[in-house]
């Protein structure tokens, strides 16, 4: 797939590089609240950023060796005081998450029931369990955070392939700039080699790109003076002067990065449904606990309110929908990011569904299946020696950057021996005349050959 294919349709919905949350769990909706974990700060172990959780963990886990292999119980007071530090340390993203979306008449959703469930342990004396209950669902949390965190890197090493520098013409002199310093209007130059920064129009006569990148096409494109330049593509040979015409938050490769980093936006028919269900599920859940708790008074003669109320708890727990609407949508993310590892790119998980009924697939690009390096297959000389030919077309070539020309190049190897071409000119889009041993020579495409009224069959 070209990069450039990705730009066809927009993406249903897409974040704000200020937004809080990192992922789309797909709960109940897509809640800009929404925040289990921070984000990872670059350079610092994703470890570090939940110390609050591991130490809850180390707590909770001191707490059940003292009890459980010392035989050591902590006083009431002291036992509820140890695991309410440890509770909080685990649970206050969710507890804050609860309240915010409480605060909003959203009730059912996973948070509210986990608050409710650890908190209700916490009533009828069940501080272990209550702190252990919160500590897996936060690990649980933290586990599909880093998933989804992993997948979108994948994506953004893949696609990312935006330069970090940019030569710009101020002032009658150049500099060297990040690419979103520079502004609109403003002339950058781009040396053979290096990758455009932004989309602009090209100031220079003529210059040959690389656009394989954005294209899937590995051959040459060949651009003129006036014609649009996209960021990502790779100049080939002289130095090219552009004027910019986008920014660089603006340029058609910063969109397709922010489109497939997104990918998770476009949602299954599966997600769709999952979604929809959950709406459903959730306070379907809630009220059976609570039946649990209170229906038994009707119809139990021996009635403990504490112990239905701790079979209620545990019924909200293993019910929660929580691994349910989180799987499906992580399971599609983790798809994407995979295959973006693997160099294929997909804009949403309602395409990784249509590829399950795909049987046959048809390639249709050089550089898709192959490399789309040139490689010189057979010489087919006519009235003149091959090695003569090689020879003396290798050495008019060595003088170009063009891939076809240095396919030959690679090809006749040491065989051009002291062989040289003088007076080489490149005739733009055409090829290049020069001359070796004293005689003319031209090598290029049909183009050429019609320009110097050359016959060919």
């Amino acid at each position: 797939m070209s990069l450039q294919s990705l730009l066809q349709k927009k993406p249903e919905h897409t974040h704000t590089k200020n937004e809080e949350h990192d992922h789309d769990h797909e709960h109940e909706d897509d809640d800009p609240d929404h925040e289990h974990g921070a984000e990872a700060t670059p350079g610092k172990p994703g470890w570090m950023e939940h110390w609050n959780l591991l130490a809850a963990l180390f707590i909770l886990a001191v707490l059940l060796i003292m009890e459980y292999g010392f035989k050591i119980t902590l006083s009431k007071p002291i036992g509820f005081a140890v695991n309410a530090v440890a509770y909080l340390l685990a649970g206050s993203s969710v507890l804050r998450m609860a309240f915010r979306k409480a605060k909003r008449g959203d009730i059912f959703n996973e948070f509210v029931l986990m608050s409710v469930a650890t908190i209700g342990a916490f009533a009828i004396g069940e501080y272990e369990e209550g702190v252990a209950v919160m500590v897996f669902y936060t690990i649980g949390e933290w586990f599909q955070d880093t998933a989804v965190r992993r997948a979108k890197a994948s994506i953004k090493a893949l696609l990312d392939i935006r330069p970090d520098e940019v030569t710009v013409m101020r002032n009658g002199s150049t500099r060297v700039l990040n690419p979103s310093e520079v502004e609109l209007g403003e002339t950058i130059q781009i040396k053979p080699g290096e990758k455009v920064a932004l989309d602009g129009e090209l100031l220079s006569q003529n210059s040959s790109f690389n656009t394989a990148a954005l294209t899937g096409e590995s051959r040459p494109d060949t651009k003129y003076q006036g014609e649009q330049v996209l960021a990502g593509m790779i100049n080939l040979n002289t130095v090219s002067e552009v004027k910019v015409t986008s920014l660089f938050k603006d340029s058609k490769l910063s969109k397709i990065l922010e489109m497939v980093q997104d990918a998770t936006a476009r949602k299954s028919q599966t997600q769709l449904f999952i979604s929809r269900f959950a709406k459903v599920y959730t306070p379907i859940v809630f009220f059976l606990a609570l039946a649990v708790v209170l229906v038994p008074y009707f119809f139990v003669g021996n009635y403990v309110f504490i112990e239905w109320l701790y079979r209620g708890l545990v019924f909200l727990v293993i019910s929660c929908p929580c691994a349910l609407v989180v799987s499906i949508p992580l399971g599609y993310f983790g798809g994407i990011g995979l295959a973006s590892k693997n160099g294929i790119l997909f804009k949403g998980g309602n395409f990784l569904d249509v590829m399950t009924k795909v049987n046959a697939i048809v390639m249709d690009k050089t550089g898709t299946l192959t490399k789309g390096v040139f490689k010189v297959q057979q010489v087919m000389p006519e009235t003149i020696d091959e090695k003569d030919l090689l020879r003396v077309t290798a050495a008019l070539e060595k003088n170009s950057t063009h891939p076809v020309g240095k396919a030959i190049v690679e090809y006749v190897g040491d065989g051009i021996g002291n062989t040289a071409a003088t007076n080489v000119e490149e005739i733009a889009g055409h090829g290049l005349k020069g001359t070796v041993e004293g005689k003319e020579v031209l090598a290029g495409n049909l183009k050429l050959l019609k320009k110097y009224n050359i016959e060919y069959p």
